[in-house]
């Protein structure tokens, strides 16, 4: 068959999907249900700049697929349409950070997006402290409130000294302001800012509560109504669907993607139903692909933490206990601990977190699914912490030591 011809079967190929892109995680829906609290309590931080005030700063929390991204980009779209009507100098610019990972890459891509007329060249090259000048110059100049939402914040290098900065910078501004929408995954990134930092923040912050099974279930029936053609999803897959995205997280993102990947096996199959089998055989791939995506957001020393673990797991023998079983792929905290400092030595990482901080990571790892932990009992040796990676220890040692390898 000739490419003209299999374009062509493509083409005409009959399909589930009415509109795929609404299906996809990246689509942010006109309405957001079971948000309306938080879409209100954002709504109420930002609104200050309609009085002319400069709104607080606001952190977003949040596990992944929550909602945080979609609430905060929809109400300040809005802001923008209503400040644009009544001609108010409010602006606000949406910063991905795990693109934008450097101080210097947020003021480039902030200057860009207020100044879209002028070339590349007119900002590349320049200083930070130059970048910030310009961005603050721009503030004053024009007495405009700005708001930075920085989206996952906390995969910013030089944090401390953004957020310093960015907050400190109003002191110099006698009308207008800059304020952060910051949003992370991470509940407790904010705890390991400077003092110095923390105390110039004057932050409200927010918490997006998992979707449960029944919010799933209407998110869901939702989309199938934008992305599908009328009947082509039986009710039985939304209920799966919603069912183990709830049960695995309660993440939205996890629940779509299995009704896309199910209704794209639905194609290949050339049936025009997506059933309960197409999600069940959807599993498996979509809860890997999660888990990868979920890695990529972690925390950097969190990442060295789960890179730590799934290297010991692959070389790891089991242990032998004292009654004569053995535990395969089981690790003891103490030792990982003492790996996870070799290890961020190697990589060259800042200084290693504290015995405290790696408690905190191994309770965060276990609470997104990645490990299990249990405590050692009868037949081991001492009192001590067993670990136990619940992911595919290959890939997370491949993923990870490759984006090591280019930070």
């Amino acid at each position: 068959m000739s490419l003209q011809n299999a374009f062509e079967a493509e083409f005409t190929k009959p399909s589930v999907f009415l509109d795929r892109n609404k299906i996809m995680p990246h689509y942010t829906p006109n309405v957001l249900p079971f948000r309306e609290k938080e879409l209100g309590d954002i709504t109420r931080v930002v609104a200050a700049a309609l009085r002319g005030q400069r709104p607080e700063n606001l952190f977003i929390y949040g596990k992944p697929g929550t909602g945080k991204t979609s609430a905060a980009r929809h109400v300040m779209d809005e802001l923008s349409v209503f400040a644009g009507k009544k001609e108010l100098k409010i602006r606000h610019v949406y910063i991905n950070c795990r693109t934008h990972n450097k101080k210097y890459k947020v003021l480039l891509k902030c200057l860009r997006e207020i100044f879209p007329s002028e070339p590349d060249k007119a900002f590349q090259g320049y200083s930070a402290a130059y970048l910030y000048e310009k961005l603050v110059g721009f503030v004053r100049d024009t007495e405009t409130h700005l708001i930075l939402v920085l989206d996952e914040l906390d995969k910013v290098r030089d944090l401390d000294e953004l957020i310093y900065s960015t907050t400190r910078s109003n002191d110099e501004l006698p009308k207008g302001g800059i304020s952060v929408i910051g949003i992370s995954n991470n509940l407790l990134f904010k705890d390991a800012l400077d003092p110095r930092t923390k105390s110039s923040l004057c932050q409200q912050e927010m918490i997006f509560p998992p979707y449960n099974a029944e919010q799933l279930h209407t998110i869901l029936e939702q989309r199938v109504q934008e992305a599908f053609h009328p009947n082509a999803v039986e009710s039985g897959a939304i209920s799966l669907a919603s069912a183990i995205a709830a049960q695995e997280s309660g993440d939205a993102r996890t629940a779509i993607k299995l009704l896309l990947r199910a209704g794209e096996m639905a194609d290949e199959a050339r049936v025009n139903k997506v059933t309960d089998v197409h999600v069940k055989n959807a599993r498996s791939s979509v809860e890997q692909e999660i888990i990868m995506e979920h890695v990529t957001l972690l925390p950097e020393h969190e990442k060295l933490v789960l890179y730590t673990i799934a290297a010991l797991t692959l070389q790891r023998k089991p242990i032998q206990t004292l009654s004569g079983t053995k535990a395969e792929g089981v690790l003891y905290s103490g030792e990982v601990y003492e790996e996870y400092e070799r290890t961020a030595k190697k990589f060259k990482f800042n200084d290693p977190v504290s015995a405290r901080w790696y408690r905190e990571y191994i309770n965060q790892l276990e609470m997104y699914g990645m490990i299990v932990t249990t405590q050692s009992g009868p037949g081991v040796k001492g009192q001590t912490r067993f670990i136990k990676l619940k992911v595919d220890a290959q890939k997370i040692k491949d993923v990870l030591e490759k984006e090591f390898a280019g930070a």
